[in-house]
């Protein structure tokens, strides 16, 4: 893979995992685009690289949060802190399940060109579209303020997780599907954002994991690495994108600015359509 090309999957993939828009659509938009078509290990080498860098991303702009956590969880602490890792933890549940059980029936909806990431993206935008005009007050037509609504519960978390296990399509954004879930079902808008980011990283250091492993068991042959400059680049491309991008969303959530995005996605689907 060229630099350039690495360059460019990177900021996508930093802009696309916060942004409600799909980061594995718009990977496979931008391989198409540019021609990219290489070997599925190399891909995945590739993928596991620019996940990983997002993930740091989050870590780094939610660490007072996240370190909070950490402590309370890992000490025992029994409070507020600890039950939010808990109810992480129970988000993390319907996506394992299809992770374990039908990873290979998601994995054969990538790579076969635009159509489904187009028909997922028109997906995403009707949610974002609903979740828009569900924060909206009747009466007045205004954006209601994003400390309404309730704390994140047990069965919320649980059902944000399977929105997030759904999500594994390209093309079906996964904060956007995650956050316009919990504001449909009456979640504070200001809490849902932060939730959405931190409950992805214990699936893609799993998934990671268990593709690092896959690499190495399958005695990938160093000629079909993707090469060390061009995952440096998309690495680091992805992390500093990735942390402008989470800081940008968690305010865009927090004023319900959800429906350009939809419009963006409708557009983007057509393309994809479009394109075959």
């Amino acid at each position: 893979m060229e630099w350039l090309d690495a360059l460019i999957l990177g900021i996508v993939q930093g802009l696309a995992e916060y942004l409600p828009v799909s980061s594995s659509g718009h990977l496979q938009i931008f391989r198409e685009i540019l021609g990219i078509d290489l070997p599925s290990d190399q891909t995945l080498q590739f993928d596991i690289m620019v996940h990983a860098a997002t993930v740091c991303s989050t870590i780094v702009v939610l660490w007072p949060m996240f370190s909070r956590l950490c402590a309370s969880f890992f000490t025992f602490r029994r409070d507020a802190d600890f039950y939010y890792v808990c109810k992480l933890l129970v988000s993390c549940i319907p996506v394992g399940i299809v992770g374990f059980c039908f990873k290979d029936t998601v994995e054969s909806f990538f790579g076969n060109g635009l159509h489904i990431v187009g028909w997922c993206l028109i997906a995403t935008s009707v949610l974002l579209a609903f979740a828009w005009f569900t924060g909206r007050d009747r009466r007045t037509g205004r954006m209601v303020s994003g400390e309404r609504g309730r704390d994140i519960g047990w069965l919320d978390a649980f059902v944000i997780g399977c929105a997030q296990a759904v999500a594994v399509l390209p093309g079906l954004s996964r904060s956007g599907t995650t956050i316009a879930t919990g504001i449909i079902i009456g979640d504070k808008r200001d809490k849902v954002a932060s939730f959405s980011f931190l409950m992805v990283i214990i699936p893609i250091l799993g998934e990671a994991l268990l593709d690092t492993v896959k690499l190495i068991g399958g005695g990938a042959e160093a000629e079909s690495s993707v090469g060390a400059m061009a995952l440096v680049i998309g690495f680091a491309s992805a992390f500093i994108v990735g942390c402008c991008a989470c800081k940008w969303m968690l305010a865009l959530v927090r004023k319900g600015k959800l429906i350009w995005f939809a419009v963006y996605c409708l557009v983007m689907a057509v393309v994809c359509l479009l394109w075959q």
